[in-house]
């Protein structure tokens, strides 16, 4: 009978380790920003098991910050708004987000055409039932650049 169970111990181990590096690809997402002012994803759920989640912006254009810069902020939706409205008077030398904004959550930097940026936090500060908006702060852009992100169970 000891022979049955040293085969099924290496598969459990095996996929025990398979299993364990897709969970922590969970705990991020990538999202692009393009020259025609869209984000590639419209909503983003976060698993309530990360303990911090990690977005990476990456801007698939061409045209550099100063004419089409992409950030990804996140904010309350009952907060974006506001929050847009301050990070547009705040300007571009403070990624159109103002400082110390209780209201955002996270935001990346701007990035121009080919650039990259990333940025994590911790998923304690999202509460179950919550809605979440992200989206772009650069002046115009959030009426197309914007999505949901959820807490998932």
């Amino acid at each position: 009978m000891a022979i049955f169970w040293k085969p099924l111990v290496l598969v459990a181990v095996f996929a025990a380790a398979v299993a364990g590096p897709a969970r922590a690809a969970d705990c991020s997402a990538e999202i692009d920003g393009n020259d025609a002012m869209q984000f590639s994803k419209a909503s983003i759920a976060v698993p309530a098991s990360c303990k911090q989640f990690t977005v990476k912006l990456k801007h698939s254009g061409k045209l550099p910050k100063t004419a089409m810069g992409h950030n990804w902020v996140l904010t309350k939706a009952a907060d974006m708004q506001g929050a847009l409205a301050d990070g547009i008077a705040a300007g571009a030398a403070k990624n159109f987000v103002k400082d110390g904004d209780a209201r955002v959550i996270a935001h990346t930097k701007l990035v121009g055409g080919g650039e990259s940026d990333a940025v994590s936090f911790p998923v304690a500060s999202l509460k179950t039932g919550e809605s979440y908006a992200y989206f772009c702060s650069f002046p115009g852009h959030a009426a197309l650049m914007k999505g949901t992100l959820t807490l998932a169970k």
